[in-house]
């Protein structure tokens, strides 16, 4: 009997889920490799940083999205290299996976740019642990302020977010929502008026890619919320107690979140094949290596452009969509088929910037924004969550700050803030 395809998937992410899932009902042997035994839905991090969310709220067990598939093994362990040539997997230090079919789903990144300081005092914003550091570091901000005000004159409770992005954006209008509708609670004999949160973007407008129109309503919704944009500005340096721009200024603070760049995952480094801008792999129209028509690279590892030269946008659908095609080609060139070109077809943007305000950019040229771009948010998140019971809170939590206005996830776990935020090396 000819021995089954063997199908190496390294991440479960958006990208490598979606992959196994096209796959698995075919003949095929497929392994799922990750460092985490969960899958994360990221574009809600934010919300578990802000105390919106719980940790368990966003994500789901892999193994239980697979239990019933005996095709299917899932790996815990960390993929420290990829020998192409002889087709292999190097996981844990020294163990060789073979494979007949590899799919690189790693993700992205965080990026310091060659920056110095940001590596060791500010935060990240791309793991669970990442935003249960932060949650964690800012509720114990406050609890120093209220211990000793003096503390608030020297950037104590002054919150700098590198990158004015839809992570930027958005952690920017929960924090507003947070202090100004918990903490000043929590805090009585505190002046939480005091606290400042600070958006440090280079270019000269937020939401990069979206439209005009978009960008200028999340300015203003930013600042209906009394956080300060700085358009045009660029960080120099981060230091424990503080932020220097290229002009010269200096911000006191203790926090500083970086949202302000990514690049490929660091296992590109290790495949041996071109990269372009961002680390990301150089690679074929159909997601392949060039030279290894087996291997292909999905979501943000891929260095592809759209029809006018850009890159592919680094966000989740550009994974899913390119993981689906992906299976498609391995069923393809299985079937002695030629395999066909990865075209990525936008859904759309969107940003919030607290409750009911926010900016979608919708197919056929729709743009909403305020309560209909907020509504859409909401819905566009909750269909794309793993697992019924993460919806089912997800929705409920929701709706429980809607009418109440608490986020009941203010614990503070461990006090890890006065450690250095980790290394970058990170795969998400």
């Amino acid at each position: 009997m000819r021995p089954r395809p063997r199908v190496v998937v390294i991440g479960a992410g958006f990208g490598g889920l979606n992959a196994t899932r096209a796959l698995a009902d075919g003949p095929f042997d497929i392994t799922v490799i990750d460092r985490d035994n969960y899958h994360g839905f990221w574009p809600l991090l934010y919300q578990v940083a802000t105390a919106g969310l719980a940790a368990e709220d966003i994500a789901h067990p892999v193994r239980g999205l697979f239990g019933d598939r005996p095709n299917i093994h899932v790996r815990l362990a960390t993929v420290s290299g990829v020998d192409l040539e002889n087709r292999q997997v190097r996981i844990d230090g020294d163990e060789s996976l073979p494979y007949d079919y590899l799919i690189l789903a790693t993700g992205s990144s965080t990026s310091d740019y060659g920056i110095p300081g940001v590596d060791e005092h500010s935060f990240p914003l791309k793991t669970l642990p990442d935003a249960l550091r932060l949650r964690n570091h800012i509720l114990l901000t406050f609890e120093r302020a209220d211990a000793n005000p003096e503390l608030i004159d020297d950037g104590t409770l002054t919150f700098v977010l590198a990158g004015g992005g839809p992570t930027g954006v958005e952690m920017a209008g929960a924090l507003s929502e947070l202090i100004g509708r918990n903490l000043a609670k929590d805090f009585p004999h505190l002046d939480v008026t005091r606290a400042r949160i600070l958006v440090v973007e280079m270019a000269d407008h937020l939401l990069g890619g979206f439209a005009p129109v978009s960008q200028a309503n999340a300015y203003r919704g930013l600042e209906r919320k009394g956080v300060e944009i700085r358009l045009g500005a660029t960080i120099a340096k981060v230091a424990a107690d503080s932020v220097t721009l290229t002009d010269g200024t200096v911000i006191p603070t203790r926090t500083v979140v970086w949202t302000a760049g990514v690049r490929a995952s660091p296992l590109v480094d290790t495949i041996g094949s071109p990269q372009g801008k961002g680390g990301r792999l150089e690679i074929n129209r159909d997601l392949t290596v060039p030279g290894h028509p087996e291997v292909f690279v999905i979501g943000d590892l891929g260095g592809l452009t759209d029809r006018h030269g850009d890159p592919l946008p680094q966000m989740a659908q550009v994974a899913i969509q390119g993981g689906r095609h992906a299976a498609r080609n391995i069923r393809r060139y299985q079937a002695g088929k030629a395999t066909r070109p990865f075209h990525y077809r936008s859904h759309g943007l969107m940003a919030t910037i607290g409750r009911r305000s926010a900016v979608a950019e919708l197919p056929l040229g729709i743009k909403l924004n305020g309560t209909p771009g907020w509504l859409a948010w909401l819905l566009v998140h909750l269909i794309f969550l793993i697992g019924f019971r993460n919806r089912a809170v997800v929705l409920v939590n929701w709706g429980w700050n809607y009418v109440s206005w608490d986020r009941a996830s203010r614990v503070i776990l461990t006090d890890d803030s006065s450690t250095p935020p980790p290394s970058y090396g990170r795969e998400r």
